[in-house]
């Protein structure tokens, strides 16, 4: 008999309740699992993710050439506790957490003893196994945390979990800072850090972490599964004291003649070691810091430091001599309808050697022309034969391409016309880096053999060399020993009675040339109104008779009002020749024989015991010459009755400071060297507490 309608309905009753208490019940199981038992299982499931972790090694040292760091790693720690650990249990932690509490904040001075004493019990109390303390502890505070009760129970007992990392700094600042350059994933490496990051980067760790409670992870083992190894050292050709000295002198220029950016470098003739470079940019601020390594990276037409290639390749080719006569005029020329001038005009007829230590464009240009208008090819190609078309393939990364115009250019950008060959002889259409013109220059003192500028020497781990740089020959011999001797004439002429005059050096003889040019600005040209700028450049050597080192200094984006290269590049690197030679035992005349007497210069200043000791300690059997030191202090006591203002232009800092502070006086000094001037003059009532400032050059 089939179903009746009351039967149907019954059963479809029975089966949705059974469906919603079917439902019922796993919705129960659910907010169980998530709000009774939730915790549990995420823990579990925490307990069961890891993960490799790399781990950083310490960055290797860049050394400069005397073994003074230029860029370390410094270590910082990041420092958790296991309250789990066995010095954090029972009577051991109770007894010891107040001496702990103290010790932390003595040392991280953060927190008061109160308040890490309630943190350390608060993450005992919730059993914390990864608990931090801090992040970015220095080495110092983490070796004085070890030694805390607890702390001090060693590495698996006291709890005291460690993470390493480090920072990098600058021992000494902004010093050669371009150079040292740096390595961040984030931008283009540049300087010694970017070009030697795979030997100063070292070999990363690997360490196996587990996800705790929070999302927090800690290490499973104590030890790494694979410990890292630390970058090896690089060690540079640099000489700390002289890159101080390249520095300032470049920057008291650069702010005396307002200029825009500049650089100078330093090399060992022989080995083509680069001592110092230096590379300066003013900022919003008005003052200069290191922004770009112009001295690399910077081509640009060199203007007449470019002359000393011309004279030679024409020497060298047996077409003209120093001795040759070339009619100036009257210090203007035409080529193809453009103008070129001399500053110097109404010379006449001078020979070439007075051309070049004069700077004549016209000269150096009318001598080229005429030697190779038939030929440029032969012109270009000896340029290209000494190595000033090529890139250097310089130890560090950005060198400017250089660029000599060929005859075959002519339909290329930049390419030859009727006034290419005179006006690339002066240095114009051409591009060259500083470095590039200095290792050139180089060559010459060297007596031909071109050497590659170098930066770094030697690449060492732990103390054991790795790897030492030789010096590499990029050319033998740049030309003929007679077109050296002639060379190496000419740029003497130009400090002896040329354009450098001033930067005669009684100690040491410089040979050198000075160089000016109107800089272009990409497709604008030469600018002619009253926005044009100029580079001014001194390039050369000393000692001229035998030559150590070479230099350029070129600072770019001067106004009309003063550009030449004598007066705004030529001190930086007389500068820098004083502080070489000061420095430098072998550059001195050597004593054959010690006379019985000895005639001691009259001193510019000095401390006049501080001498005498010197004597004595000498056996020199003289009488110290009165110094402008004890002739200003003679003067200072015949005034010291009537409390008047004594004169202390002339006296180093220390004997000014004591002889103005003898008179109640309070000194604030800038500059070094001797003072030039005070700022209360001399003979003027004295009223002490007053401040008086006292410059000095």
């Amino acid at each position: 008999m089939g179903d009746t309608k009351k039967d149907i309905m019954w059963r479809v009753w029975l089966l949705y309740s059974g469906v919603c208490l079917f439902a019922l019940l796993i919705i129960a199981q659910v907010i169980r699992i998530k709000f009774v038992e939730g915790q549990t299982w995420i823990a579990k499931a925490d307990s069961l993710e890891l993960r490799m972790v790399t781990i950083n090694p310490l960055r290797g040292n860049v050394f400069a050439s005397d073994g003074s760091l230029l860029a370390t790693s410094k270590p910082i720690y990041e420092l958790r506790i296991d309250t789990k650990a066995e010095a954090f249990k029972g009577a051991l932690f109770n007894s010891k957490i107040d001496s702990l509490s103290q010790g932390l904040a003595t040392i991280l001075g953060d927190r008061t003893a109160v308040q890490y004493k309630m943190l350390l019990k608060q993450a005992r109390v919730e059993g914390e196994r990864y608990f931090l303390l801090k992040r970015n502890v220095s080495y110092k505070e983490y070796k004085a945390i070890q030694q805390l009760p607890l702390f001090n129970k060693g590495r698996f007992k006291s709890g005291l979990r460690v993470i390493t990392d480090s920072e990098r700094g600058l021992p000494y600042g902004v010093l050669a800072a371009r150079t040292i350059g740096y390595a961040k994933a984030t931008v283009k490496p540049v300087g010694i850090e970017g070009a030697f990051n795979t030997a100063l980067s070292g070999v990363v760790g690997k360490r196996i972490e587990q996800r705790m409670a929070g999302g927090v992870y800690k290490p499973i083992n104590d030890e790494n599964e694979i410990e890292p190894q630390d970058g090896m050292d690089v060690v540079s050709t640099i000489d700390i004291n002289i890159q101080d000295v390249a520095e300032h002198a470049l920057n008291k220029q650069l702010s005396k003649y307002n200029a825009a950016y500049g650089c100078v470098v330093l090399m060992e003739v022989n080995t083509g070691d680069v001592k110092a470079i230096a590379n300066l940019k003013r900022g919003a601020d008005g003052k200069y810091y290191e922004a770009f390594n112009y001295a690399i990276g910077m081509g640009s037409e060199p203007g007449s430091t470019f002359k000393l290639a011309s004279i030679i390749t024409a020497l060298d080719d047996n077409l003209i001599d120093i001795t040759d006569t070339v009619d100036v005029g009257n210090g203007v020329s035409m080529y193809a309808g453009l103008e070129m001038k001399d500053s110097h005009l109404g010379s006449g007829k001078i020979t070439v050697q007075h051309a070049f230590e004069l700077s004549s464009n016209v000269g150096i240009s009318k001598v080229i022309t005429e030697a190779y208008a038939k030929n440029p090819k032969r012109f270009t190609d000896k340029l290209s034969a000494m190595y000033l078309d090529k890139p250097l393939q310089l130890q560090l990364s950005g060198e400017a391409k250089p660029r000599i115009p060929k005859p075959a250019d002519v339909n290329q950008k930049f390419g030859w016309s009727k006034v290419t060959l005179p006006f690339m002889s002066i240095g114009y259409e051409t591009k060259l880096a500083p470095i590039q013109t200095l290792t050139f220059y180089n060559a010459v003192a060297n007596n031909g053999k071109m050497v590659k500028p170098r930066f770094v020497k030697e690449i060492r781990q732990k103390g054991t060399l790795v790897k030492s740089f030789e010096t590499e020959v990029l050319v033998d011999s740049i030309c003929s020993s007679a077109t050296i001797a002639k060379a190496k004439k000419m740029m003497e002429g130009v400090v002896k009675q040329g354009t450098a005059t001033n930067l005669k050096f009684e100690a040491i003889k410089i040979a050198g040339k000075t160089g000016t040019a109107r800089m272009a600005y990409g497709g604008k040209g030469y600018v002619s109104n009253d926005s044009i700028r100029y580079q001014a450049s001194f390039c050369g050597y000393f000692p001229a008779d035998k030559p150590l080192y070479s230099c350029i200094v070129v600072i770019y984006e001067l106004d009309k009002n003063c550009y030449s290269g004598n007066l705004v590049a030529g001190p930086v690197f007389k500068e820098i020749a004083d502080k070489v030679y000061a420095t430098r035992i072998e550059m001195h005349p050597e004593i054959v024989s010690a006379p019985d007497k000895i005639v001691l210069p009259k001193p510019k200043y000095g401390f006049a015991k501080s001498t005498a000791i010197a004597i004595d300690a000498l056996h020199l059997s003289q009488a110290l010459p009165e110094s402008l030191w004890q002739q200003k202090q003679n003067a200072a006591k015949q005034t010291a009755n009537a409390s008047l203002m004594p004169d202390v232009t002339g006296m180093g800092l220390r004997d000014a400071v004591k002889t103005l502070e003898g008179f109640g006086l309070y000194v604030q000094a800038t500059g070094r060297g001797s003072v030039v001037k005070q700022s209360i003059a001399a003979g003027t009532p004295v009223i002490k507490g007053k401040l008086i400032i006292i410059e000095l050059t």
